[in-house]
């Protein structure tokens, strides 16, 4: 148990996340996702004709974006519930947060968990360790088969067993089984060897090169190359390998120099996929904010201000809530998205103390989440429609995000308590020195006096 039920902000985290963790044991770890309308053979077909042939496809894929706006439960009708290795990786960074919050072995045992479902899960035709989509993912490039690795969820699951790794190392006593059993820093340095070779350089410029997004394809999605950066600039410095840091300087100075004139980025520099939206925002400056803290280069912190003020004005709405995008590709069937609150969530957690603004919207934004996107059952609602919501649990569209965010949230929240209350054991106990010296000091002064 994380906390008793209060009105302070971070104690209702604690319960909601208390809540989500027993209907997670009860709902398991498939769902149905937001690609399940097109992740079978029907959809697939449909949406492939809609990038052949505009008009033709759009009837084609017209009933499947009916039942996203109106159906949504519709899903089951398309696909079967799958694993997702991007949830797994939350869930498991999830877990593992918790762990440091409560000191509960119970909750590094389930992280641990989730990393070993990774390790099954990861892209076997590949030496080093990888992962990608247990569907094929058609986009206009064509299709994308399913256990293709994606430089945009391998990162996470990078991350994930650094994370528990860390933790095992401070805690070795007595976890000797969960250590040899995961094999955690190895693994990591496996994800990060695959990274580094796997995955293609395309220059760009003299002092910059885009990553592709598996190892199949040309590249120039700006998010890709930001996480590819953050993932080799920390594996670098963990592992001491140079070579790591010299790949990662020019994927980084691809995303800088690819930052329009107002703050904002493209997700994509082919000339086609110029829209802005919010959590493909939040992924970039996620990762630039990570390798600021790794290095402190003046022209991340420079870049991270330009977008962040891009970032508050414009993906946001009169409410001071996430907007999905500030410069849309199409029309859109959801007015508000969990994946969105999530990553703000995250990304004003990173650099609230840089920027305060973000202080404000964190709350704002958790405050929102506890109050409208908690269902009865202990998920999280996916999306709010034009008209009503979307209910449907998503592992990899919102719930582990969520769930590893409120997390973070929570441990961060306790972390700054313990400074706060630590500060003041502090002060007091100068008071008492100060207080203590000056009655010395009169006592003496009043001795020196008597005649």
């Amino acid at each position: 148990m994380l906390a008793t039920r209060t009105s302070r902000l971070d104690e209702r985290v604690a319960n909601v996340l208390n809540d989500f963790t027993d209907w997670l044991d009860g709902y398991g770890e498939k769902s149905w996702d937001f690609q399940s309308f097109f992740a079978g053979p029907v959809g697939g077909r449909a949406k492939a004709l809609y990038y052949r042939h505009k008009l033709i496809g759009t009837a084609a894929v017209a009933p499947m974006i009916f039942c996203e706006a109106f159906l949504p439960a519709a899903r089951r009708l398309f696909h079967q519930p799958m694993r997702f290795p991007i949830a797994d990786a939350h869930y498991a960074m999830g877990f593992a947060l918790l762990y440091e919050v409560t000191g509960d072995f119970s909750h590094l045992e389930k992280a641990a968990y989730f990393l070993t479902e990774l390790k099954k899960s990861r892209c076997r035709q590949f030496k080093e360790y990888c992962w990608g989509y247990p569907f094929d993912w058609v986009w206009r490039g064509g299709t994308i088969r399913r256990q293709t690795p994606l430089i945009t969820t391998t990162p996470y699951v990078y991350e994930a067993f650094l994370q528990v790794a860390e933790l095992l190392g401070q805690r070795n006593s007595g976890l000797r089984p969960l250590t040899s059993d995961l094999c955690a820093m190895d693994i990591a340095a496996s994800i990060a060897r695959h990274a580094a070779t796997d995955i293609k350089d395309f220059q760009t410029s003299e002092r910059a090169s885009s990553c592709s997004y598996t190892p199949f394809d040309e590249g120039k999605v700006i998010n890709a190359s930001a996480y590819r950066a953050f993932l080799l600039t920390s594996a670098s410095k963990i592992f001491r390998n140079q070579d790591y840091l010299r790949i990662a300087e020019r994927n980084l100075n691809f995303v800088m120099e690819n930052q329009n004139a107002d703050g904002s980025w493209f997700y994509a520099v082919d000339g086609v996929r110029d829209f802005v939206d919010h959590f493909h925002t939040c992924f970039v400056m996620k990762s630039l904010a990570k390798i600021y803290a790794l290095t402190g280069d003046p022209e991340i912190a420079e870049a991270l201000a330009k977008g962040i003020s891009y970032y508050v004005n414009n993906l946001f709405d009169l409410d001071g809530l996430p907007k999905p995008f500030s410069r849309a590709p199409r029309l859109t069937v959801y007015k508000r998205e969990l994946y969105d609150c999530a990553e703000c969530i995250n990304l004003c957690l990173l650099l609230r103390d840089r920027f305060p603004v973000l202080g404000t919207m964190l709350e704002r934004v958790v405050g929102h989440v506890l109050e409208l996107w908690v269902r009865r059952d202990g998920s999280f609602r996916s999306r709010k429609l034009h008209l009503g919501w979307d209910n449907v649990p998503m592992h990899r569209w919102g719930q582990a995000q969520m769930f590893r965010a409120l997390a973070f949230y929570l441990r961060e929240t306790t972390k700054s308590d313990k400074l706060k209350t630590e500060t003041l054991k502090q002060g007091a106990r100068k008071t008492r020195v100060q207080n203590a010296e000056t009655l010395k000091a009169q006592e003496l002064t009043s001795g020196a006096a008597r005649p």
